[in-house]
């Protein structure tokens, strides 16, 4: 299949929000063009995205350390009359064979991967349906097997397990962090909290306590391999489906730190999606120079300004996209601009039928 690449480009307005925050529980920041940015890690964003996967009923990857358990739970599901004791001895039999190491957890003596693993629910019915219609295990086999039937989440953001790399997924999806397109202030909430029981009597607070926020209008980005997301799926009918929906849940879905507190939820309000022939485009340089608010006017149109300007100059060198879609209430200077949501999902997805349609023709 020839190169094809999908390119996410979103503008997103937060009003006071810690949604992604470091070990010192402040929000995530970054230093670029010299300035102090606000950033959401690109880690948090895919979380974000793999839970609109698993609300929306999408089937959804395991990413845990109790692939023992979720195996063994398979085994007796497939295998009803199979006892506690052999389905766990097989399950142990399979993991080995694979390559995936396990340990006792001495908190609940429980048995558990010594790291976390990404595996889809097809992977385990098929590790499951093989272990119990074979009695001798062929380790290429169950290699094989443990890279089949990836969920959508696991086809798009991949795997790697370095003691077992046979069974390593390439990810078919970039997303970077987000980072503001201005420079950001730190802000601290100082809260108090009164005791409802306390006597009249009785002044002062029960608790006392701080919260770091910011506001920012955010640049985010993702990108997606059509022709690696087509290889880890395995079937040519789903790579348009698929790509609709991760498109979805990306430009949707936020990251819930803090939700409680600052009910930031917002949407975006700037979409520009592409398709391109040769080359994933990061337009992130177009905040280099971080944007100045003008008078009271706000960041989004002068992001805007700055993210349309740099599309133009990357063109210099790159070919043109096959689409340029873009949702937005403010005015565009480039692609085409749709109605709402639905049609540019539907412009996108008509374009990457028809050049997935051609690449088959032409084969």
């Amino acid at each position: 299949m020839q190169n094809l690449f999908l390119d996410i480009n979103v503008l997103q307005t937060l009003p006071s929000s810690n949604i992604n925050r470091d070990d010192t529980g402040a929000p995530k920041t970054a230093y670029y063009g010299g300035v102090v940015r606000s950033r959401v890690s690109s880690q948090s964003w895919k979380k974000a995205s793999r839970d609109d996967f698993k609300a929306r009923g999408i089937e959804s990857s395991l990413r845990t350390k109790k692939i023992p358990s979720a195996l063994e739970k398979e085994l007796l599901n497939q295998e009803p009359s199979l006892n506690q004791e052999d389905a766990h001895a097989k399950t142990l039999e399979i993991l080995k064979a694979m390559g995936i190491k396990v340990e006792v957890d001495k908190a609940t003596g429980e048995t558990v991967t010594k790291v976390l693993i990404f595996m889809s629910p097809g992977q385990l019915r098929k590790l499951a349906d093989y272990a119990l219609n074979n009695d001798k295990l062929d380790i290429k086999e169950l290699k094989k097997l443990g890279k089949e039937d990836s969920a959508l989440d696991l086809a798009l953001y991949g795997r790697m397990l370095a003691d077992s790399p046979e069974l390593n997924v390439e990810a078919a999806a970039q997303v970077a962090h987000a980072i503001s397109t201005h420079e950001i202030i730190p802000e601290f909430d100082y809260f108090t909290a009164i005791d409802d029981l306390q006597p009249d009597d009785t002044a002062g607070a029960a608790h006392l306590g701080s919260i770091e926020f910011n506001s920012s209008t955010l640049y985010r980005y993702a990108n997606v391999n059509i022709r690696e997301l087509k290889e880890n799926l395995g079937d040519k009918e789903d790579i348009v489906s698929a790509t609709k929906e991760f498109i979805k849940s990306f430009v949707k879905s936020m990251p819930g730190g803090k939700q409680n507190t600052f009910a930031n939820k917002t949407l975006p309000d700037y979409v520009m999606i592409c398709l391109r022939q040769d080359t994933p485009v990061n337009l992130v340089s177009a905040f280099e120079q971080p944007v100045s608010a003008r008078g009271k006017s706000g960041y989004v149109k002068p992001s805007i300004e700055k993210l349309e300007k740099e599309f133009k100059s990357s063109q210099m060198f790159v070919e043109d996209p096959l689409v340029t879609a873009i949702l937005t209430k403010f005015e565009t200077e480039i692609g085409d601009k749709e109605v709402n949501f639905k049609q540019l999902l539907d412009k996108v997805s008509d374009v990457l039928m028809k050049a997935v349609q051609d690449e088959d023709d032409n084969n």
